[in-house]
């Protein structure tokens, strides 16, 4: 099965829109024949995401540091559990074990990871898509900042283009269905 990473929070902010918008989420990967791999939390939106796509059959591959695990913040119904050691392995295990990934709403880890798998993608290590799920205009000021890193010269065009900020979960389909990594940045002096 091929398994879309989802990046969120153990938080579920202070609107009831994000929570709605992680449940539809959930659905979707199952509607569209994926599973979901995920932090492995169990409170805020990682926990509403991995639910749905349980309550929806789907299949939830967690992957959680043992720290965390010792906090006691694991999910425990997940059709799979792994520890790892800490959070390079998790983030480097979430990449191989996904095709796309899309970022919930969130806080700083949240931003740290998707943002890490992107530049992954961008010198050639991963040819996942990276995408922020956009709900509520969350990230419409994170857009613009990738907008203005291309408009200042710190990242090409081309690039900026394989990444996706986005509301709609039929765009965001498209846009892996269709999706081809950036190419290779060519230096110059």
């Amino acid at each position: 099965m091929k398994n879309i990473a989802v990046y969120c929070g153990a938080a579920t902010g202070n609107q009831e829109i994000y929570t709605i918008g992680a449940k539809k989420l959930g659905q979707w990967i199952v509607n569209n024949n994926y599973g979901l791999t995920y932090g492995g939390g169990r409170y805020g939106l990682m926990g509403v995401v991995a639910n749905s796509v349980l309550e929806s059959h789907g299949y939830v591959h967690g992957i959680i540091t043992k720290e965390l695990v010792n906090r006691e913040l694991s999910h425990q119904k997940l059709s799979k559990l792994d520890i790892v050691d800490n959070m390079s392995q998790r983030k480097q295990d979430m990449l191989k074990d996904s095709v796309a990934n899309i970022a919930l709403p969130g806080g700083p880890g949240t931003l740290e990871e998707i943002s890490e798998a992107f530049s992954w993608t961008v010198i050639g290590d991963s040819s996942n898509p990276c995408i922020f799920y956009n709900i509520n205009h969350y990230y419409d000021r994170l857009a613009d900042f990738f907008d203005s890193m291309t408009e200042q010269g710190f990242m090409e065009k081309k690039t900026r283009q394989t990444l996706l900020f986005s509301d709609s979960l039929t765009a965001i389909g498209n846009f892996i269905d269709s999706y081809t990594p950036p190419t290779l940045r060519n230096y110059t002096k």
